[in-house]
């Protein structure tokens, strides 16, 4: 076991390996592609959904259902399904990894806006705010934690997801692990599933601080 860590250390020190097309450093480019832009469709998909059914309590039901059902799909049968489906294209992957992402961000951004106190949305509209502001202005602000949390634990998902891009044939930091396991190098395997896990680790983190950040400067109100 020393023996295969002290190679896997040796592995990712390597200069060699972090050049060229099949480097670290390219692989991981692409990885960081794949993951941001699936997060940020899956974003732009489910906090207009998550928002709508949190602020008018309609089709909750439908649209939890829905997104768990999402939850429960296949991702690599959902890629094989699309990557036949559309020929050779990112598109499978990005389709898998956005319906992946969907469901975490659509339900922790209606459990935040469900969270928000009855009696704070009355007061808001008892101040003559409208149904646009007591969203933007006071719904959304409270509910923004749990959004907060939505978007990392799609990231998280969608970060050690993206592995799946290789089996495809395309690239990202799974080339690593599948090409080791066809070439039976366990070291290459190890050093694609610990730069995986580094990667989430440093996003996780770097939203955790940005959310910190947020509420940490988020002007008192005046009573």
């Amino acid at each position: 076991m020393f023996e295969l860590f002290k190679d896997l250390g040796a592995w990712l020190v390597d200069g060699d390996q972090w050049a060229g097309q099949d480097g670290i450093g390219h692989r991981l480019t692409e990885h960081l592609q794949y993951s941001l832009l699936a997060t940020l469709v899956a974003a732009v998909i489910a906090l207009p959904i998550g928002l709508l059914i949190g602020h008018t309590g309609r089709g909750a039901f439908v649209a939890i259902n829905l997104a768990s059902f999402g939850r429960a799909l296949p991702t690599v049968g959902l890629v094989v399904l699309v990557f036949l489906a559309s020929g050779l294209s990112m598109w499978p992957v990005y389709v898998a990894l956005v319906a992946l992402a969907v469901p975490a961000i659509v339900t922790n951004t209606y459990a935040g806006m469900s969270a928000v106190d009855p009696e704070v949305r009355d007061a808001a509209r008892g101040q003559g705010m409208r149904g646009h502001q007591v969203l933007f202005q006071v719904e959304l602000p409270l509910a923004l934690p749990l959004v907060m949390t939505g978007l990392r634990l799609a990231l998280i998902q969608v970060v050690a997801t993206a592995t799946i891009a290789a089996y495809v044939s395309f690239g990202g930091l799974g080339r690593y692990v599948f090409d080791g396991l066809a070439q039976r190098d366990l070291v290459q395997v190890l050093g694609g599933a610990v730069l995986v896990a580094l990667v989430a680790v440093v996003l996780d983190l770097a939203l955790s601080g940005l959310q910190r950040a947020l509420f940490r400067h988020r002007p008192a109100k005046s009573a």
